[in-house]
């Protein structure tokens, strides 16, 4: 079968249109052999942002952006199309975000949500705003700014400062003070004058207070040794006879002591011995008791009547003063 001419000039010119239309689609980010869900991002701003600009999940590229058309008239947004190429299960509260390099591409990066619940074909992402270069620019110069401007304050403080120092009524200060040091240095000449200076006087005294050191040298000499032999008699003390006696004295009451203290010794036994001072304290509670029954109760010891009656009172269970208690009888 022969083929003619006019069907080849056809056949080649369709194959060069649909080579064109697959060229033109795959330059604008558009590929019929991939998956093409399609979902949808709103945006205020999309500044530096194209057709076929790369769309990436944690970095690994995952679409592309299809078109980019305005909102409304009143241009509240602007809507993003996306077309995803990977089969990825992206949570419903993910955000896409637009980034920009300085010396690259700006693109579109989605960053993932938690919520077991994924975007469908048609759906529409939550954005979030970033911070694009410029703002990024202006956020780093804005502290040095800042801080160039406090220097620029600083500097302007110090040349107004220096121009009240330069102004006349200082220079009228700045002369008060050089007169001021000038009369100074007058009163300080007057002071170091060799003859009538004040200085001049105070040697003169203490010239005249040495002279008389001088002439009463024999009188100091006098007093020196009779200090001197003073602290020779105190030397030759028989200090050491004294402290050795005193020292001998402190061990025999030493001794002493500790024979008091000591068990074995009568007073020792008194004083350390809580029984023998317990029975002593009984022996003369029971000693005034009996002194205290006979002065009040004599007819009861001694009776020289003869017609006399017989005291039938008890006798005294206790001193009338008793100084182990508090109580009287």
């Amino acid at each position: 079968m022969k083929i003619s001419n006019e069907t080849k000039v056809g056949a080649l010119t369709a194959i060069a249109i649909v080579i064109l239309i697959l060229g033109f689609n795959f330059l604008k980010g558009k590929n019929i052999t991939d998956r093409s869900d399609k979902i949808f991002a709103v945006f205020p701003n999309v500044e530096g942002l194209q057709v076929s600009n790369p769309v990436s999940i944690n970095g690994l590229p995952v679409g592309k952006v299809y078109a980019i058309e305005e909102k409304d008239k009143n241009l509240t947004g602007i809507v993003v199309t996306i077309t995803l190429n990977k089969d990825i299960n992206i949570p419903k509260n993910s955000l896409a975000t637009i980034t920009g390099e300085l010396f690259g591409t700006t693109s579109v990066k989605i960053r993932l949500g938690n919520t077991t619940t994924y975007i469908q074909n048609g759906d529409t992402l939550e954005t979030m705003k970033t911070l694009g270069l410029t703002d990024k620019l202006q956020s780093s110069l804005d502290p040095t700014l800042a801080s160039v401007n406090k220097t620029l304050e600083s500097l302007d403080m110090v040349l107004h400062n220096l121009n009240s120092v330069l102004d006349p009524n200082t220079k009228n200060n700045l002369q008060s003070i050089v007169a001021n040091l000038t009369t100074s240095s007058k009163s300080l000449e007057k002071l170091l004058d060799a003859q009538t200076g004040m200085l001049a006087k105070t040697l003169s005294n203490t010239e005249s207070i040495t002279g008389n050191l001088a002439k009463n040298n024999d009188k100091i000499n006098t007093t020196v040794d009779n200090l001197e032999k003073a602290t020779g008699k105190l030397a030759n003390a028989k200090f050491d006879e004294a402290v050795n006696s005193l020292q001998g004295t402190l061990t025999k009451l030493e001794s002493a002591v500790d024979k008091i203290n000591s068990s074995q010794s009568s007073l020792g036994a008194l004083l350390n011995d809580r029984k023998l001072y317990d029975q002593i304290l009984q022996t003369n509670r029971s000693l005034t008791t009996l002194l205290d029954d006979l002065r009040l109760h004599p007819k009861r010891y001694v009776n020289i009547s003869v017609f006399g009656r017989k005291d039938k009172k008890g006798p005294l269970m206790s001193p009338i003063y008793d100084s182990t208690s508090t109580q009287k009888p």
